[in-house]
């Protein structure tokens, strides 16, 4: 399952991957706003990364304009590694080497076909584990015992 959210600004994105998602055959839940009237970006972080955190093997997407705000609201909830990409190769790399479980994106910085991309490349890898499993081990000790 792929859940989904943005806020105001990032409704023509969020449709856009929607579509691509669906395309691919993913089961997709879209968690809102569906509206241009400002929202605040926090609830729609929080909804996703709530979903992701509880349900292990899903993944998360989260849009608002730059994408920062939404990858801190993410990265709040316990068990979730979101990762702001800009770049396909980002979205393969916070997979492979960080196991990220959401991913942000910035609505009035990345355009579309490059969204897809990061989206392409952040569904299709794998986390590698193996060095990078002992890094990530250590986020989520700390956050066992700090969070």
């Amino acid at each position: 399952m792929v859940y989904i959210a943005c806020d105001h600004g990032g409704l023509e994105l969020k449709a856009a991957v929607i579509k691509m998602l669906k395309a691919r055959g993913e089961a997709v839940t879209d968690l809102g706003t569906d509206s241009d009237k400002s929202v605040d970006y926090p609830d729609y972080g929080f909804a996703v990364a709530e979903k992701v955190a509880a349900e292990s093997g899903s993944a998360g997407i989260v849009i608002c304009k730059t994408g920062v705000g939404m990858s801190i609201a993410a990265n709040k909830v316990k068990g979730v590694r979101c990762a702001l990409c800009f770049t396909p190769e980002m979205g393969r790399l916070c997979r492979e080497h960080n196991n990220a479980n959401v991913l942000a994106l910035g609505a009035g910085n990345t355009d579309i076909p490059a969204a897809l991309d990061i989206v392409e490349a952040f569904l299709t890898t794998e986390f590698a584990g193996g060095r990078h499993a002992n890094r990530v081990g250590k986020i989520v000790n700390y956050e066992e015992q700090h969070g």
